[in-house]
């Protein structure tokens, strides 16, 4: 086994807030700015946007931008054109999953479907002159405006006002608490098809992270360069979460929120949910979805292959997983194909690996069955820990590894598995939404000293019970194979199967060198896991330089790229991408 170094208490080179620059338009900031746009004549503005966000602080701001004395300002709430609650809960919950108190199945359709024609229609209004009808609220963009602005709010601010009571889900009443299972499978997939179908017509793209002065650039500056970024290398804006087994790597190492409870999840390239920052810098700049700068040229971005099997869907993930100083993640699997999409609605699975950047010295991998393990016990074991409490030993049941940093565990659908304390995992997968399916989660206690969901039907329903014995140290613990050499560098085939349809690679190279990598028209993902870091290089001159434990994405549109080492000591990077 090899051991890591302890935690750095230097904060290594790690820049959290990549930006890039805007083509041909300024950042404008504040409501004052962005009304200045508008062109003369507008009778009916539509405002739209995700349904958690603060709309009255967004209309308070619209009031006050345009209130010049000489129009008179009309907010319609567009969320008044909504169906009934009841309608909208039948309309998007499954039978199977009606009552499921964490998952659901992902909202299909559209948001048109969600509304009242008739009330959305009236909404705006007789044509009066001096007076600009200004619709607000998720799906103001299907009535009839002049134009469009789109509002918006990351997801990680999205996820946090949930979880603490505010905001609604979409189309509920105000009185209805909001949820997460809501908000993740059916908000977030809905009205992101409603945003990336609006994508063509947005005439303002405005960042209200700060609702009182928002960031903002106009529609043709947001789509030309979101469209250069899927011709050139480039990250998205990595960020942490914590949770009850969170560690502290992220903040010691990368310098990471060092104010937080702790680092545990960190999102480098996730694509319902990173962002991109465009602007000179981070202080001025605005954040658009990274799944719209696919979306607009899903194409150049995934390649052609990869467009025909995956649609607009960015395929595979990068994130962490820290435990150092924190505690063992729960032993879960993820859905196996036909659940996830018979029951769960998504069509591809989530395979998974896990690469271990650092390891403690006698930390674990949780990874399959043990040979001949008694399934019917380890479930009995498992409702009984969930129903009264009652701890088992999982590993009567789970084979463990010894964590090995350098060493990449596959992880297919339907395996049992987890990281141990004392980690830091990058997890390279694929990208459906939020299926984790807990076997077992140490009992466990949440924020409100409430013992942590486990998912016992949902992960034994899905348990593969062939990822056992012997098979998995052979099969998913793989040794590296060469690929690919030349002066001074080497790239290896690192995890690898035929069920999984990513491959992950790792690319080394010596001071002074640099690896030559062809996309062959489909698109790459790099994190450096050794080493100071790269510059990648690109036949079209473009130039990115990414450090350690930074995550940078290779559109397939790039064709032909270098990785050089500039630094004293040796680099090595995990690439991913799909075969």
């Amino acid at each position: 086994m090899v051991e890591s170094s302890p935690v750095n208490v230097e904060v290594l080179q790690y820049e959290p807030t990549p930006c890039y620059p805007v083509l041909a338009d300024p950042v404008a900031v504040g409501w004052a700015e962005a009304a200045g746009t508008l062109p003369a004549g507008t009778r009916v503005l539509a405002v739209d946007g995700p349904a958690v966000l603060d709309w009255a602080a967004v209309a308070a701001g619209l009031h006050a931008a345009f209130d010049d004395g000489r129009t008179r300002v009309e907010i319609a709430d567009v969320r008044t054109a909504v169906r009934d609650w009841e309608t909208v809960r039948r309309l998007t919950d499954s039978d199977e999953l009606r009552d499921d108190p964490d998952f659901a199945r992902l909202a299909d359709g559209d948001l048109l479907g969600l509304m009242d024609p008739s009330a959305l229609a009236q909404l705006a209004g007789p044509d009066e002159g001096g007076v600009l009808r200004v619709l607000i609220g998720p799906g103001a963009a299907l009535g009839d405006a002049d134009l469009l602005w789109w509002v918006d709010l990351p997801k990680r601010y999205a996820e946090a006002a949930v979880k603490h009571g505010r905001g609604r889900n979409l189309a509920a009443p105000e009185d209805e608490p909001p949820t997460l299972r809501r908000l993740f499978y059916i908000d977030w997939p809905l009205l992101d098809r409603h945003r990336d179908h609006m994508a063509g017509r947005i005439d303002r793209w405005i960042d209200v992270t700060d609702t009182v002065n928002p960031a903002s650039i106009g529609g043709q500056a947001l789509r030309e360069t979101c469209r250069s970024l899927a011709t050139r290398p480039f990250r998205t804006r990595p960020t942490f979460n914590s949770t009850p087994w969170g560690g502290h790597w992220g903040q010691e190492t990368l310098g990471h929120n060092p104010d937080a409870e702790n680092t545990a999840l960190g999102y480098e390239l996730i694509a319902p949910e990173s962002g991109v920052l465009l602007g000179d810098d981070a202080s001025r700049c605005v954040e658009v979805p990274f799944q719209l700068v696919v979306a607009l040229s899903p194409v150049d971005v995934l390649g052609p292959a990869v467009y025909d099997m995956f649609g607009t869907s960015f395929p595979v993930r990068f994130d962490y997983l820290d435990t150092v100083g924190g505690g063992n993640l729960s032993v879960h699997c993820h859905p196996r194909p036909d659940d996830m999409r018979g029951v769960f609605g998504w069509p591809y699975t989530q395979h998974e690996s896990y690469y271990l950047m650092r390891a403690g010295a006698d930390s674990k991998v949780f990874l399959g069955l043990r040979e001949g393990a008694d399934v019917e016990a380890f479930q009995h074991s498992a409702h009984a820990a969930d129903a009264h409490g009652t701890p088992f030993d999982i590993e009567r049941y789970v084979q463990v590894f010894p964590a090995e940093a350098g060493q990449l565990y596959l992880v297919p659908a339907g395996t049992p598995h987890g990281s141990g304390e004392g980690n830091v995992v990058l997890e390279v997968s694929a990208t459906p939404y939020l299926y984790s399916l807990r076997f077992y989660d140490w009992l466990r206690r949440d924020a409100a000293d409430r013992q942590r969901a486990v998912h016992v039907e949902h992960a034994f329903r899905n348990l593969d019970p062939s990822r056992s014995g012997a098979a998995v140290a052979r099969e998913l613990v793989q040794r590296p194979r060469p690929l690919h050499a030349g002066d001074g560098w080497h790239e290896e085939v690192i995890g690898a199967l035929p069920a999984m349809f990513f491959q992950v690679h790792r690319i080394a190279v010596e001071p002074g060198r640099a690896a030559e990598q062809q996309t062959d028209g489909r698109f790459h993902v790099l994190t450096v896991v050794d080493g100071q870091g790269a510059v990648v290089t690109t036949d079209a001159g473009h130039r990115h330089s990414v450090n350690y434990a930074e995550t940078l994405a290779i559109p397939a549109s790039v064709t032909a790229y270098r990785v050089h080492n500039p630094g004293p000591e040796p680099v090595r990077l995990v690439k991913a991408q799909v075969v």
